[in-house]
């Protein structure tokens, strides 16, 4: 079985502009992101392995947050989209990225609800 190397970030919470509905429009609404990002692994990680051989964790946070911009998205589709897209352009090594997200405000009795969008390098 070959290596495989994830990168995560679970339980990352940020204000984003989606919804179609009245009460989602207008201002962000709270989102809460988990992101896996499979990279082409080395054959190996010696103690001395330079920090440039990974990727950088914070770019996980930047691709769900200040990479989303102001702009208003009508589905989470979306905003999984554009965090695929922005962690496949930060790095060529980035293989498949897994996007989950959960709209906290819609949650009565503590549920997720929300998406999960797997996407392979194209």
């Amino acid at each position: 079985m070959a290596d495989r190397l994830i990168l995560e970030l679970a339980d990352f919470v940020h204000p984003v502009h989606t919804g179609i509905y009245s009460e989602e429009t207008g201002r962000p609404q709270p989102l809460r992101f988990n992101i896996a990002v499979r990279l082409k692994p080395r054959p190996h990680f010696a103690p001395d392995t330079p920090l440039d051989a990974s990727k950088n964790y914070m770019d996980l946070k930047f691709a769900c947050s200040q990479a989303l911009g102001a702009t208003h998205y009508k589905l989470i589709e979306a905003v999984a989209d554009h965090v695929c897209d922005t962690l496949f352009l930060q790095d060529e090594r980035v293989e498949e990225v897994t996007v989950k997200i959960v709209k906290l405000a819609l949650s009565e009795a503590g549920e997720s609800i929300g998406i999960t969008l797997t996407r392979g390098r194209r």
